[in-house]
């Protein structure tokens, strides 16, 4: 496999694996071609057990977890069965996994890893704010160079506040939005996903808050435009995003952002666009790249250098809600909020090591990727979907222009497709979803194009 290198099982400890100068292992043989006629079904068994077989201590630590964490893990995103794999070390784009298992990394920690595993310029920096202490309880003038840096890339950002989180700072934000509008009720978009407790997919309202929601589709101007003003004495709030992540990476076409824009404008409702994810595809994000101007802007996920993160910010008459300085203040609670380690990392990250010039090569190495693996995939159900550097594979060959509710093959499909990438040393989101970090370059693109290229010609007889 170019670019990948599986490895060698090793005994002893979670801390025995493959250094990145160690010798090439031979890659695991995948599932044999003569099998390319067996159902689908068959086939998927066939990679599970492949899975599970070669990584026993993977499968020990998920057993003892389940003895302390609910379902054996922490974080719903990184649960998959039979089990998932545990990551011991990462280096560049590069993991290793518990078994000393090698893989690159396109995952990119869902976005959130851009500066991949081991930025020196960023490792310095936190290393310096270590030996300064830590748990100031008080500002402090890394934490004023960061807001200075963000305000400077996002002039909708008139005042801002940090967070720890992207999911905290779109409920910030919908706080602000409504308390300045004064009327209850949020206009989103199935299949967009705003944080763990703002997710619009089927299945997730008992976890949502408890606020009155109208649901749209995604990409379908006039009607949400509609439903904004016929429901102007209720409807004071819009969060989009520009892409949609966890929808499937899906762009939003520009003529319905403007559309929500010049709706909300009239009608006096407040536009989140929540760019925790797509922030990264200009030094501005989409809304550079498009000339949109929101109310409001939620940011998140590697602004910090890799450390928690979370930004909500806006027009200067809504953010004054939060203004000290005047009686009645909104409350902005958060211990963690300007900790020290995520504001020196925010400095370094936006100052130094993700600039315009590297955000539009990382936007155009992933545009470049995405056209050359929907090439490979050419003649099967089978496409890729994304903007820049965030892309995402799908099981059906029309366009996509929304999410949509995945049938029970193309659910084994993308398990397959996940569980194969595996085998050959490439690490992804379990739904197929992909973040470019930094650190990975035109071999590994490389690879992941010839990987992709082998399991559409592999699995031939059920990508049709």
């Amino acid at each position: 496999m170019t670019g990948a290198r599986a490895g060698r099982s090793l005994p002893g400890s979670e801390r025995e694996t493959v250094m990145p100068d160690s010798a090439p292992a031979q890659a695991p043989a995948m599932p044999e071609t003569g099998r390319r006629n067996a159902p689908l079904g068959a086939l998927l068994e066939e990679a599970r057990q492949a899975y599970a077989a070669a990584r026993p201590r993977s499968a020990a630590l998920h057993e003892t977890a389940r003895q302390s964490l609910a379902g054996g893990s922490t974080r719903s995103v990184l649960f998959y069965t039979p089990f998932p794999t545990s990551m011991a070390r990462g280096e560049g784009c590069r993991l290793w996994d518990a078994d000393g298992r090698e893989y690159i990394d396109f995952c990119g920690e869902y976005s959130a890893g851009l500066f991949g595993h081991s930025e020196p310029r960023i490792l310095a920096a936190l290393r310096a704010a270590l030996a300064r202490g830590l748990n100031f309880a008080a500002p402090g003038g890394d934490e004023v160079a960061l807001a200075a840096l963000i305000q400077g890339r996002f002039p909708a950002m008139q005042r801002l506040r940090f967070t720890n989180s992207g999911t905290e700072a779109n409920i910030m934000a919908l706080t602000a939005a409504r308390n300045a509008s004064r009327r209850p009720g949020l206009l989103a978009f199935r299949g967009g996903y705003h944080g763990g407790v703002l997710v619009f997919t089927p299945g997730a309202e008992a976890v949502n808050l408890p606020i009155p929601v109208t649901l749209a589709d995604y990409n379908d101007a006039e009607g949400a435009a509609a439903l904004i003003r016929q429901q102007a004495g209720t409807i004071g709030t819009v969060i989009v995003e520009p892409v949609q992540g966890a929808g499937g990476c899906l762009p939003a076409e520009p003529g319905f952002l403007q559309a929500l824009r010049d709706a909300t404008a009239e009608t006096g409702a407040i536009l989140i666009l929540d760019e925790v994810m797509s922030s990264r595809h200009a030094a501005g994000g989409v809304q550079q790249r498009l000339g949109l101007t929101p109310d409001m802007v939620t940011l998140g996920k590697y602004m910090a250098g890799g450390m928690s993160f979370g930004a909500f910010g806006g027009r200067e008459d809504i953010m004054a809600l939060f203004d000290g300085h005047r009686p009645g203040a909104l409350p902005h609670a958060g211990t963690f909020n300007n900790n020290v380690l995520s504001m020196a990392g925010g400095v370094v990250a936006l100052g130094e090591v993700f600039g315009p010039a590297e955000a539009e090569a990382l936007f155009a190495r992933g545009e470049a990727l995405r056209a050359a693996l929907n090439r490979a995939v050419a003649g099967t159900r089978m496409q890729f979907t994304g903007m820049g550097s965030m892309l995402c594979p799908h099981f059906r060959p029309m366009p996509i222009p929304r999410a949509y509710a995945a049938t029970p093959e193309e659910e084994q499909l993308r398990e397959l497709f996940f569980l194969d990438m595996m085998q050959a040393g490439l690490y992804l989101a379990r739904r197929g979803m992909m973040a470019l970090s930094l650190p990975v370059g035109e071999a590994e693109c490389a690879a992941l194009v010839e990987a992709v290229a082998g399991f559409a010609e592999r699995r031939r007889a059920v990508l049709q």
